[in-house]
């Protein structure tokens, strides 16, 4: 914790340095304070008039819009400091080079086009998010991070050329300390193996010089988007991506980082209920070539990725579509919102759903109400104990319109869902690690698998209601708060982009 603080400390006073300067620049003609007042009142009606032509999401940009109506000398050196800092990051800028480079390893199988065109959701995925369609994969599904860990310790062990592994979190702990004695032994055995990390997400359980430690081992490392005083707003866009690929046989997803509380060792939040997903087939690419532009985004290192990719051309095709994607803060299309609307929009029974935050926009909270109204089962699990009180307050602010619509609300009572799944009609699911906020849906790099009628959605299902069942319906009396904590919570969406 002291090593998070440091850490944080030297960042927030890099913040504070840069904002400082550019109020004084404001002090220092503070004899032309109305006409500096002036311009900056016209510069910040400029940028709203740019926000409301460029904005993704109005429910997300009025908020911002509001800040620059009410505080435009705050508001506007806030956003020219975030901006310029965003324009002039050299690690967007390599992410998204490497991104367009590497888009010609995402190619879709021909024999496949034709099932595609004729279904509206993966053709999705196929021509505009850009992520191939494939049928000839195996899949298992584990309800606890527990079970997914043992599994993935065991393929682990039978790796033979290389492992790919990118996390969010990386802790020491039984989880990490097991994993990392056999990457050092792969490592020593000739294997290359690659780990990558989120800096941010480290923060309080590695240190700066980790990469260098394991790079000692035999392992190559990269923290990735390393925090930085001069970074500003770039600190948010964190990979939040789980991904570990083993000799492009097998890969892994799904919500658990590789923590000791995401396997229910010395958990401070209860029971924490999360998953794991196994994938052996063509998908498995998807995954490597996702992993690969990030590593080859710092490290260039890859002037072929064909190199990775394991043969499955003799394993048979099955009758489900399984595809894994991405999402990037970097590109036109919102595809893991759009994945979660498309599956709601298009629901005929139910839908139920796993989220440990719910701060969400208009156009999904319509989605699910009007879900409802045309007869569908909605429901959500949301934790019953919270990792943020105040971001759990935010959530809560958005149960009322949902159950008032008629949406069934879960809170898990034994502990912290950490799970980011949707189900629907038996034959439909998604897992991966996008949460429903704007972090996830809009700043983050993270990834997800879509499945169509595919033997695991029965045990997603499974594993939804087995939940549901230990956890506490919402009343709409219960999701009615009172006019203080109204208050807060409407404080609190003002903020929920940054949150």
């Amino acid at each position: 914790m002291k090593m998070a603080i440091k850490r944080g400390l030297v960042v927030l006073v890099g913040l504070a340095l840069q904002f400082l300067l550019s109020l004084s620049i404001y002090l220092f003609f503070i004899e032309h304070i109305l006409i500096i007042n002036i311009l900056f009142t016209i510069f910040s009606l400029l940028l709203i008039f740019d926000l409301i032509k460029t904005s993704k999401n109005y429910s997300f940009t009025l908020p911002i819009i509001i800040i620059l109506i009410i505080f435009p000398l705050i508001g506007t050196l806030l956003y020219i400091i975030f901006q310029k800092n965003k324009n002039n990051s050299k690690t967007l800028k390599r992410i998204k080079k490497s991104e367009e480079e590497n888009k010609k390893y995402l190619v879709q199988n021909e024999k496949n086009k034709e099932e595609i065109n004729n279904n509206g959701k993966i053709r999705y995925l196929s021509e505009f998010a850009g992520y191939p369609v494939t049928k000839n994969n195996d899949v298992n599904y584990y309800p606890i991070g527990e079970e997914a860990f043992e599994v993935m310790l065991e393929e682990l062990k039978k790796a033979e050329k290389f492992i790919f592994f990118e996390y969010f979190i990386v802790a020491h702990g039984k989880m990490w300390d097991s994993i990392l004695e056999i990457l050092e032994e792969k490592a020593s055995q000739g294997l290359d193996v690659r780990v990558m990390y989120d800096d941010f997400g480290c923060i309080s359980t590695l240190k700066n010089s980790y990469p260098k430690e394991l790079e000692a081992k035999g392992i190559k490392c990269v923290a990735f988007n390393s925090l930085n005083p001069i970074a500003g707003v770039i600190m948010n866009n964190r990979d939040h991506r789980k991904i570990l690929v083993i000799d492009g046989k097998v890969a892994f997803s799904g919500g658990i980082n590789i923590a000791d509380e995401y396997i229910n060792i010395n958990s401070k939040y209860g029971h924490w209920k999360d998953n794991g997903i196994k994938i052996s087939g063509d998908a498995v690419w998807n995954y490597s070539v996702m992993f690969l532009t990030m590593w080859n985004a710092f490290k260039n290192e890859d002037s072929d990725f064909t190199k990775f990719k394991y043969d499955f051309s003799n394993k048979e095709d099955k009758n489900g579509y399984v595809v894994p994607y991405g999402e990037t803060p970097l590109d036109e299309e919102i595809t893991g919102e759009d994945v979660y609307l498309n599956i709601i929009n298009q629901s005929n029974k139910y839908v139920y759903i796993f989220t440990p935050y719910l701060i969400i926009d208009t156009d999904m909270i319509n989605a699910l109400n009007l879900a409802v109204k045309r007869g569908v089962d909605v429901r959500i699990v949301i934790p019953g104990i919270p990792d943020k009180k105040t971001v759990y307050t935010l959530t809560e602010s958005y149960v009322e319109p949902l159950v008032k619509g008629g949406v069934k609300i879960y809170k898990y009572t034994p502990g912290f869902v950490h799970s980011k799944v949707f189900v629907s009609d038996d034959n439909i699911a998604t897992v991966g690690t996008i949460n429903m906020d704007y972090r996830s849906l809009y700043l983050h790099f993270e990834c997800g698998c879509y499945l169509e009628n595919v033997d695991v959605i029965k045990d997603i299902k499974k594993d939804l209601i087995d939940t549901m069942e230990k956890s506490h319906k919402i009343t709409k009396e219960e999701s009615t708060p009172k006019l203080f904590k109204s208050i807060w919570q409407a404080l609190l969406r003002l903020v929920a982009p940054l949150m």
